[in-house]
């Protein structure tokens, strides 16, 4: 009898050993399964996860992006504030045919012996038509050595001059003291002066007149982003 209950608590001995045996073998498997769970999520994403991330197109940044101003429309700067708006903005397109987007701000970029250039180029086939920006006075038609044929003609406020030069030749019946309006013909793109022959424009201006009001003195400002309205 006492070797019949040996060998029974000796079986138990051993099934209970099996157990505590696989229990210990159990644990590290349930740590692995949890461990994913419990990552720093403040870390920052692998070289391999961002290298995942589809990128954002241009197109849907452009068009994220707010609607550009019209080019007509320039804010006000100190040099101007005391200039009529309608003197110095949204001015008609001297070039018959070129468009707001063609032009480029040609103002600050230098020229030989003279410094900024004061003034954007429109470049336009040879004989393109060019009008008056805005109504006003033509004060002086003048062939000078850099120009060419020019035209000088004074806003409808005698507060700024037009200048248009590198012309081609001149409007048919256009005369110093002349009315213009918006729109009147002026003349013809070229490349008199010291333009080149194979790149005809026209070299447009705007200047701030002194109260001496000398089509010859001015001060100027950047035409860019001011003409271009209907």
């Amino acid at each position: 009898m006492k070797v019949l209950i040996g060998f029974v608590l000796g079986a138990v001995c051993v099934v209970v050993a099996m157990l505590n045996l696989g229990g210990q073998k159990a644990i590290p498997a349930v740590v692995a399964q949890s461990a994913p769970q419990t990552a720093n999520t403040d870390a920052p994403p692998s070289p391999m996860a961002a290298a995942t991330v589809a990128p954002v197109s241009s197109t849907a940044m452009r068009d994220a992006l707010p609607p550009a101003a019209p080019a007509s429309v320039v804010q006000a700067t100190p040099d101007t504030l005391d200039l009529p708006a309608s003197a110095i903005s949204g001015l008609l397109m001297p070039v018959v045919g070129v468009k707001p987007g063609d032009l480029v701000d040609t103002y600050t970029l230098a020229r030989q012996a003279r410094g900024e250039h004061d003034a954007i180029d429109i470049m336009a086939p040879r004989g393109t038509p060019v009008v008056a920006v805005n109504d006003g006075e033509v004060v002086k038609l003048f062939d000078s050595v850099r120009g060419g044929l020019t035209v000088y003609q004074f806003g409808p406020q005698q507060k700024v001059v037009y200048y248009y030069a590198h012309l081609d030749r001149y409007a048919p019946g256009l005369a110093e003291g002349q009315r213009l309006r918006r729109g009147d013909p002026v003349g013809f793109v070229g490349s008199s002066g010291n333009a080149s022959a194979d790149a005809p424009h026209l070299h447009f201006e705007i200047g701030v007149l002194g109260p001496e009001k000398h089509w010859w003195q001015s001060r100027p400002i950047n035409p860019y982003g001011r003409i271009g309205g209907p």
